[in-house]
């Protein structure tokens, strides 16, 4: 492993070709005063995995590839689901609980028929 620094963050922008800006956070307790501090930093990271918003990812220090952009992304850790993807999924639960509500109703028919029967069939 080389000593090149490593950071964990999240991927607030992917609006631009190949770059993104990965914010990562730190907390930690004040020397002086001892209250917890909570940090942002905000850096652009080249991008060759084709990353999402959302993403929790792993980024390792390069040389300046351009004026602002120093980091890497080197792992994608967690994917988050997009607005697309989470529609997707939505759609297929609804087909889903289409098709399970039919058989319910298909199952009710049928057994109401079976009591109409078996109440005609009573003396």
């Amino acid at each position: 492993m080389n000593t090149r620094r490593r950071m964990i963050g999240v991927i607030t922008s992917d609006k631009m070709q190949k770059t993104v800006v990965v914010e990562i956070e730190r907390t930690f307790s004040h020397r002086l005063y001892k209250k917890v501090v909570h940090a942002r930093r905000r850096v652009m990271a080249h991008d060759e995995l084709g990353c999402q918003m959302g993403d929790h990812v792993q980024i390792v220090e390069s040389r300046p590839l351009s004026r602002h952009k120093h980091w890497v992304v080197e792992a994608i850790l967690r994917r988050e689901i997009g607005a697309g993807q989470m529609q997707i999924v939505e759609d297929e639960i609804k087909d889903v609980v289409k098709d399970v509500e039919k058989d319910v109703v298909e199952d009710v028919v049928e057994e109401a028929g079976v009591v109409e029967d078996a109440v005609e069939a009573q003396p």
